[in-house]
């Protein structure tokens, strides 16, 4: 039975870190105005689907969720390896990154386009303590898979 309010433990802690980082995305996007690449809103699904998933595992008491979040996690290291890739010229920009497509002639369009357009994705508009936020993202998504496998690796040798 203890093994049982760990977990849901586990469950409540991944679900306020994901809550929290959702809320800071939104925060730094809609209150501070910094717009996000495409790449950055893509981060956010693995935090969004760990919400639900969080819910699921903590009411349904099976571990079966514990390795859903697991592989979340882990594609969500994958996204922000890429990204923070991007930023440091590691890997090419893939075409949904770039605002290079942008060939008008009419005033009112270009300035509407450039309103709405995504930043580049290797171009990092905001920092915490010097770092980006695919950065914070890569570690703190690290940090989840690192746990998720500390657990899974409990659960089988009990």
């Amino acid at each position: 039975m203890q093994m049982i309010v760990n977990i849901k433990k586990l469950y409540f802690f991944v679900f306020l870190i994901s809550i929290f980082s959702i809320l800071s995305a939104i925060y730094i996007e809609f209150v501070l105005g910094i717009k996000p690449c495409v790449l950055c809103l893509y981060q956010r699904v693995p935090y969004i689907v760990a919400i639900f998933i969080c819910f699921l595992g903590y009411y349904n008491n099976s571990f079966f969720w514990i390795y859903f979040l697991f592989l979340i996690f882990l594609i969500g290291v994958f996204l922000s390896s890429y990204h923070l890739g991007i930023e440091n010229n590691i890997f090419n920009e893939f075409s949904g990154c770039t605002n290079s497509d942008i060939k008008l002639t009419d005033k009112q369009e270009l300035l509407k386009s450039l309103n709405s357009s995504r930043p580049n994705c290797k171009d990092v508009n905001f920092k915490i303590f010097g770092i980006s936020l695919a950065a914070i993202n890569l570690i703190l998504s690290m940090l989840i898979s690192a746990l998720m496998i500390i657990v899974i690796k409990y659960e089988k040798n009990r």
